[in-house]
C-alpha cells in the first residue's frame, strides 16, 4: 500500500470514529483531489478561512483513495465527508456507484444571482437531463511559456499566439544553436502524460484514444522523436514542474499546467509570457481541465455542504482561487480588473487558447475509475519506448493499443472528445 493512500486511510479512521464530533461542533469535511500539494494546500486552507458557515477540514486526497473512501462509507452508512472537489473524470464511477445528491435545486438557487458555464454545468449532468452529480468548481488547462529573450529565435513569420509544432521545433532548433544549450522544456516527471493525451495526439490525429495507433500517430511519434526532442533539455526527466527550470534559466521554453507555471510568472512576470500550445495537422489540441463539486449520500452534514458550495461559487471565491492557485472561474461577475500582473499574463494566454479557430478540446479520461492511472502510463510507456529506447513505432504503438483497448473493455469506458461518443467500451483503432 502507498504511504499516501495508507495515512489517507488512517486519517479517515479517525474521521470515522470522530464523524458525530464534527457533526455537533459545526466542521464540515472537505475532500478533494486538487491543491494536494503543499503550498497549494495551505493556500486553499486560506481561502476557505474566510467561510462563515463553520469550520472547514480541507484533506487532499488521490482519485483512488476517494473513490475507495466513497464506496466504503456508502456500504456502512458512516459517512465522514460532506464535500467532494474533483476532476470530471472521476465522477462517471461515482454516479455508477449511485453515491451522490442531486443538486439541481442548489444550482438554480445559485444561478439566481450569477451565471454559471453552462457548457461545465451539462458536463456535471453526465448525460442526465435532470440530475446534476456536480456543479462546476473551476477551470484549468495547459499552456507553454517563455522568457522573453528567446522570441528573437522565433522563425520568421511566426505568430506566438498560433504557433505549430513544427515551428516549435524550429524554435527550438535556433535556440540550441544560438545558446550551445537545449531550451525546451517539458514535464516528464509531472504532468507529461497529460501533454501526450490532450495536445500531441489531438494535434496531429485528431483523437485521443480511437486513433491511438493510426498512420497519424505514427508520424506523431516520429516527430516528437526526431523533430522536437532534440532541443529538449534532457534534464526534463527529473522536471516535476516548469517554473523553477524557467525561473533558473535551464530552459527558455515550457509546458505546464498554468498552475505550475504560476510561480514563474508570480515572482518575474516582466520577464516571462505565456501563448496558446501549438496546433498540428488535424488542430490544436487542448485539455479543459473541469473539477466539480458533490456532495455524497453519505454526508454528515448536507446543508452545511450546500452552503460551502454557495461560498465556493460565489465571485470573491471565484477570483480567489485565480489570483492564489491559478485557477480559472466558472461564473460571472469575477473581478479581473486589478489581478497581479502575473496572473493577468496567463488568463490572456487560457482566453487565447479556448478561443482558437482550430482548438480541438480533449477532455480528461473519462469513466475509468479507480484505474485511471493505468491510461497515463500506457501512453507515457509508448511515448518513452519509442523515443527513449528507439523502438519500432507501429510495434510499439500496436501494443500499447493492445494494453489500452483491454483497459476500456474491462472498465466499460465509452469514448469522451475529441473521439466520437460511443456505445459500449471505446475501440482503438
Amino acid at each position: 500500500m502507498k504511504r499516501g493512500h495508507f495515512l489517507l486511510l488512517a486519517f479517515v479512521a479517525v474521521l470515522l470514529i470522530a464523524g458525530t464530533v464534527f457533526a455537533q461542533d459545526g466542521t464540515i469535511t472537505f475532500l478533494s483531489t486538487q491543491f494536494n500539494v503543499v503550498e497549494e494546500a495551505e493556500k486553499a486552507r486560506a481561502i476557505l478561512s474566510a467561510f462563515e458557515g463553520g469550520a472547514v477540514e480541507f484533506v487532499g486526497s488521490e482519485e483512488a483513495a476517494m473513490i475507495d473512501l466513497l464506496k466504503a462509507e456508502a456500504q456502512t452508512g458512516a459517512g465522514t465527508v460532506d464535500v467532494i472537489g474533483a476532476l470530471h473524470g472521476t465522477f462517471p464511477t461515482l454516479v455508477n456507484e449511485d453515491l451522490m445528491f442531486d443538486l439541481t435545486d442548489l444550482l438554480a438557487s445559485i444561478e439566481e444571482s450569477m451565471d454559471v458555464n453552462d457548457a461545465f454545468v451539462q458536463l456535471g449532468r453526465m448525460g442526465t437531463e435532470d440530475y446534476q452529480y456536480y456543479i462546476p468548481w473551476m477551470q484549468a488547462t495547459y499552456t507553454m511559456a517563455a522568457h522573453k529573450d528567446a522570441l528573437q529565435y522565433l522563425p520568421e513569420g511566426a505568430d506566438i499566439n498560433a504557433l505549430t509544432w513544427a515551428q516549435l521545433a524550429e524554435w527550438g532548433k535556433a535556440m540550441q544553436e544560438a545558446t550551445g544549450e537545449p531550451q525546451l522544456g517539458f514535464p516528464v516527471k509531472g504532468l507529461f502524460h497529460r501533454f501526450l493525451e490532450g495536445y500531441a495526439f489531438p494535434s496531429f490525429t485528431g483523437g485521443m484514444v480511437t486513433k491511438f495507433k493510426s498512420e497519424a500517430a505514427v508520424e506523431m511519434m516520429r516527430f516528437l522523436r526526431d523533430d522536437l526532442w532534440p532541443y529538449v533539455n534532457p534534464e526534463s526527466i527529473n522536471y516535476d514542474f516548469m517554473n523553477g527550470p524557467l525561473l533558473s534559466g535551464e530552459v527558455m521554453v515550457a509546458f505546464d499546467h498554468v498552475a505550475r507555471l504560476k510561480p514563474a510568472f508570480d515572482e518575474r512576470p516582466q520577464d516571462f509570457i505565456a501563448f496558446p500550445t501549438p496546433a498540428g495537422p488535424a488542430g490544436r489540441g487542448f485539455m479543459p481541465v473541469v473539477v466539480g463539486l458533490g456532495i455524497p449520500f453519505t454526508s454528515p452534514d448536507p446543508e452545511g455542504a450546500e452552503a460551502l458550495i454557495r461560498f465556493m461559487l460565489s465571485p470573491e471565491t471565484q477570483g480567489a482561487v485565480l489570483r492564489d492557485l491559478g485557477f480559472y472561474p466558472v461564473v460571472s461577475g469575477v473581478d479581473t480588473s486589478n489581478l497581479p500582473e502575473g496572473v493577468a499574463i496567463q488568463l490572456g494566454a487560457v482566453e487565447a487558447l479556448a478561443n482558437s479557430p482550430d482548438a480541438i478540446p480533449a477532455l480528461l479520461p473519462v469513466g475509468l475509475g479507480a484505474r485511471g492511472g493505468e491510461i497515463n502510463e500506457i501512453f507515457r510507456n509508448a511515448f518513452d519506448r519509442v523515443v527513449n529506447k528507439g523502438e519500432d513505432i507501429q510495434t510499439v504503438l500496436n501494443e500499447e493499443a493492445a494494453i489500452l483497448q483491454t483497459l476500456l473493455d474491462e472498465t466499460g469506458a465509452a469514448c469522451w472528445p475529441p473521439d466520437a461518443p460511443s456505445e459500449g467500451a471505446c475501440q482503438v483503432e
